[in-house]
């Protein structure tokens, strides 16, 4: 009998970095992209309060916070 077909197998620690260490830049990604449209949007309409930095800053952390919760394992 082949190891391989035992049973399923533990993932490696490797593995499981490299998944949590993904899954912490596209957080760092996706908030750093919304932060930096709402300050190009801020700039561009000549706001002197940075709404669009706020608002595309709060909902992407929303968002990769969804994700986040979506692929974690129960």
């Amino acid at each position: 009998m082949h190891p391989e077909a035992s049973g399923p197998t533990k993932p490696k620690p490797s593995d499981r970095t490299m998944r949590y260490g993904s899954l912490g830049l596209q957080l760092l990604l996706t908030i750093g992209a919304g932060a930096w449209l709402g300050h190009w949007v801020d700039q561009k309409l000549a706001l002197r309060f940075p709404v669009f930095l706020l608002l595309l800053t709060f909902f992407s952390f929303g968002g990769a916070m969804y994700q986040l919760y979506r692929q974690l394992p129960r």
